[in-house]
C-alpha cells in the first residue's frame, strides 16, 4: 500500500512540476517572443539611421562635386582668356 501511495504521489508531484515547467517555458517564451520584437525595433531603427545619413552623405558629396565641377569650369575659362590673351600680344608682336 504503501508503494501505491509513494507512486501516486510522486505522480502528483511530477504533474505539478510538469506544470509549474510548461508555465516558466511559456513565459520565457513570451520574453523571448518581447526581446525579439525589440531587436526587430532597434534593427529597424538603425537601418533609418543608416539611410538617413548615407543620404545626407550622399547630398554633400553631391554638393562638394558641383562646386568642384564650378571651380574646374571656372579655372578653364580663366586659363582659356589667358591663352587668348598671350596668343594676342604674340600675333600684334610678330
Amino acid at each position: 500500500m504503501r508503494l501505491i501511495i509513494a507512486i501516486a504521489a510522486a505522480g502528483l508531484a511530477l504533474a505539478a512540476c510538469s506544470k509549474a515547467a510548461n508555465t516558466e517555458a511559456a513565459a520565457a517564451g513570451d520574453n523571448a517572443a518581447a526581446a525579439a520584437d525589440h531587436a526587430g525595433a532597434a534593427t529597424e531603427a538603425a537601418a533609418k539611421d543608416a539611410g538617413r545619413a548615407t543620404q545626407s552623405a550622399a547630398a554633400d558629396a553631391d554638393v562638394t562635386v558641383d562646386r568642384a565641377a564650378d571651380s574646374t569650369r571656372s579655372a578653364a575659362d580663366t586659363a582659356a582668356r589667358k591663352a587668348k590673351a598671350a596668343a594676342d600680344a604674340a600675333a600684334r608682336t610678330h
